[in-house]
């Protein structure tokens, strides 16, 4: 009873502010909730965690909360204030019976204006973080994308059919205001954004370059991005694995990392519709061959809008791979932390509804395709898709073995998620979503994913595990938007 306690507490007085802020301003709260059962058989292609130590339960109930509320002073003012309870497990955490424990936190915090007389906008704080991406098919940009942190962007509009976007972000500040000495240290992971969309009727195309600034004391390896359990942080996102080579660690106080890319639409060839990205990455150009990472990453995707029933889509990626050494640094583009993926592919963090509903394949060092049946639909109400995926590796079996022998299993490397020219995923996914009520939905997300994997690199206890049967998924649930 406690734990209820609080919340009514919180949100009699949440409803308290808004009601005295309502006085001078519009107050607009929108939000969902989301409640789940999952079942995976052999999560990971192993049915074990990513260091490969702990067995995964084959069944979890997920949920989870979000509030957005804006806070409307005008049409050219508003602040966005937006809590969640995060997807915790039932029976564990916040969702324990009778936990007195509260987890509430604040994931958007932002403030958003027109600067008087103009079309000039201002967005400062806590925010969604998107980089550009050509469209719908592909869910978010592969470099940074579908994530929320701290910033500050300004949008000018030039003409009707271009504009100017140009952005701060501090990811990281290990310190934050004071450093342990007196002495000052470069703990700072700061980028800088510029993007000049162009827009006429039936095509886009939106040139973008990201710099990011990262000190030698920014604590990388202890800033976490993975998902689903994946031990994937900023570290193994942007350094090569042969960092970890003697001698260990950035040898210049600050390394510049830079991203210069293009997002593509054409539209006008109705009822066909074009997709492209091209992106090009790298970083520690400064810092010891090995230490050294870059590489290339493109996306094409086409669809077919002419059927009522339903869009057939097709998506094609091709992401740079590890050479065969480790002494000349990393041939993979790096990344900062997003959710690209087509389909509403499991094999990727993409558009799925439902908390742990992929594997985490990492779209870096491979090439494939995801051909998609989308908003299949014979029944009102009823919406349905089906996603077939093909992955192969391209990178060295020898650099994967180098990369666990530095890093450890699982934390840079891991069977299953970074792919060998040897190896192969094939998945197919099936989703569909009935709409009980306009805002209340009952969805079901399938998926099956078979691998080949190369015991030469991983050993014969993981792949022998992979062999043992393929991996299933299945999350039936409910969620509600207001």
């Amino acid at each position: 009873m406690k734990r209820f306690s609080v919340l009514a507490a919180l949100f009699a007085l949440f409803l308290a502010f808004s009601a005295v802020a309502q006085a001078a301003t519009e107050v607009v709260m929108t939000g969902d909730a989301r409640v789940h059962g999952t079942f995976w058989s052999k999560p990971y292609f192993t049915g074990w965690n990513g260091a490969g130590t702990r067995t995964g339960d084959p069944f979890t109930v997920w949920q989870r909360f979000r509030l957005r509320t804006d806070f409307i002073a005008n049409e050219g003012l508003k602040f966005r204030l937006g809590i969640r309870v995060n997807n915790t497990a039932w029976g564990n955490g916040t969702y324990t019976v009778d936990n007195p424990a509260v987890v509430i936190d604040v994931y958007q915090a932002y403030l958003q204006f027109y600067w008087p007389g103009t079309q000039i906008e201002f967005s400062i704080g806590q925010q969604d973080i998107n980089l550009p991406i050509s469209g719908e098919i592909l869910s978010a940009n592969p470099v940074l994308g579908g994530i929320r942190g701290p910033g500050a962007f300004v949008t000018i509009p030039v003409c009707d059919s271009f504009k100017a976007i140009a952005g701060f972000l501090r990811f990281v500040d290990a310190n934050r205001d004071f450093d342990p000495t007196t002495t000052q240290v470069p703990d700072e992971f700061d980028a800088y954004y510029l993007a000049l969309p162009i827009t006429v009727e039936g095509f886009s195309a939106t040139p973008w370059g990201l710099m990011g600034v990262v000190g030698r004391n920014a604590n990388l390896p202890g800033v976490s991005t993975g998902g689903a359990g994946a031990n994937q942080t900023l570290a193994s996102n942007l350094y090569s694995a042969g960092s970890r080579l003697a001698p260990v660690g950035q040898r210049d106080a600050q390394d510049l990392y830079w991203w210069v890319g293009g997002a593509f639409s054409l539209t006008a060839l109705d009822p066909f519709k074009f997709y492209a990205d091209v992106i090009y990455g790298a970083g520690g150009a400064t810092e010891r061959s090995k230490n050294q990472r870059g590489g290339l990453f493109f996306d094409v995707a086409a669809e077919y809008v002419g059927l009522s029933f339903m869009s057939p889509q097709i998506a094609f990626w091709y992401a740079t791979g590890e050479d065969s050494s480790t002494r000349n640094g990393s041939e993979r583009m790096p990344v900062i932390t997003s959710a690209w993926g087509a389909g509403n592919s499991f094999l990727f963090d993409s558009t799925q509804e439902f908390s742990r509903g992929f594997i985490g394949v990492d779209y870096l060092g491979a090439w494939g395709f995801i051909a998609t049946l989308d908003k299949i639909s014979f029944i009102e109400d009823l919406t349905s898709r089906i996603s077939f995926t093909f992955a192969k590796g391209l990178n060295s079996p020898q650099a994967l073995r180098a990369g666990v022998a530095l890093w450890g299993y699982g934390n840079y490397f891991q069977m299953g998620r970074e792919l060998a020219t040897t190896e192969h995923i094939l998945a197919v996914n099936i989703d569909s979503q009935y709409n009980i009520y306009k805002n209340l939905a009952l969805i079901l997300e399938t998926g099956w994913a078979h691998g080949e994997f190369d015991s030469s690199v991983w050993g014969r206890r993981l792949v022998n595990a992979s062999h043992s049967g393929d991996t299933w998924k299945a999350s039936l649930g409910f969620r509600y938007k207001f």
